[in-house]
């Protein structure tokens, strides 16, 4: 039997929209108010897969979830793309007029921060979840406060939406990915994305030799990003994906970087959505 997805947020939120695109439409998720509970669920074996937000086309990456993949020696089997649009939402009879205080998650209220310049009479109050706010307002009959969340929150806990798509950038997306205990395995022919993790030493050019290494196999750098070794004052991990044609590029490429860099590691091998 298929065991639930874990997600963060509620039902109604953007990491339920993925699951929902991704998966199954009618997929059973756990819900999780934070992302370490979120791991939990993975390891403690109550799911064999989660989602999880890892970067925004606005905001950038976040950074922690980098940690809690590379710590917990999880995998990434699969990403998702998703078009955020923030809606404006309150209970039915409700007006923009009437509404004095929105809550929604501190990243939706940062991106739809010019939106309520136009009305200074409302209170911006930051939440855990999009949706949990919009569930809230539902059950709890809250008039004169409204929630940022999407559609489908909106369709889910019955509220009215009072404008669409305010958030301040229009093209708004944020991938996610697919995480497991392990790899699993797959055709090599159908992979052309790989997550990875190394370390180098805090001397001048040993990033460029890595990334003259990519280059000369042929590989695509999509993204890198650094995060501090705590235990170790200026030195750095490295998180990068690379896109490639061919799987033997890759091979090639990582076996070199295997024998040049620190605590190289395999994050995951998976389809890019984006090809």
């Amino acid at each position: 039997m298929k065991k639930p997805i874990a997600i963060q947020g509620i039902k109604g939120s953007f990491h339920h929209e993925v699951v929902q695109n991704y998966f199954d439409s009618q997929a059973e998720v756990v819900e999780c108010m934070t992302f370490d509970n979120e791991i939990s669920t993975l390891l403690e074996h109550q799911t064999d897969e989660i989602v999880m937000a890892l970067e925004n086309s606005i905001a950038g990456s976040i950074i922690p979830n980098y940690a809690l993949i590379d710590n917990n020696q999880l995998c990434i089997v699969g990403e998702y793309y998703l078009d955020i649009q923030h809606q404006l939402m309150a209970l039915e009879g409700q007006s923009i007029a009437a509404i004095t205080e929105v809550h929604s998650h501190p990243m939706a209220l940062l991106q739809c921060k010019t939106f309520f310049r136009d009305f200074p009479h409302i209170k911006l109050v930051e939440a855990k979840d999009t949706a949990d706010v919009a569930k809230q307002i539902s059950e709890q009959n809250l008039k004169g406060i409204a929630a940022i969340a999407s559609k489908t929150a909106a369709r889910l806990y019955g509220l009215n939406i009072l404008a669409e798509s305010i958030q301040t950038i229009k093209e708004n997306e944020t991938r996610f990915v697919i995480v497991k205990r392990e790899m699993i395995d797959k055709d090599e022919s159908q992979i052309n994305k790989a997550s990875l993790k190394f370390e180098l030493d805090h001397k001048r050019g040993s990033l460029a030799t890595i990334l003259n290494v990519l280059s000369d196999c042929k590989l695509n750098l999509t993204k890198i990003q650094s995060l501090p070794k705590i235990d170790t004052p200026w030195k750095y991990a490295f998180f990068v994906d690379v896109t490639f044609k061919t799987y033997n590029d890759y091979e090639k490429a990582k076996s070199i970087m295997n024998l040049m860099a620190e605590n190289f590691k395999v994050l995951g091998e998976y389809k890019n959505a984006r090809l």
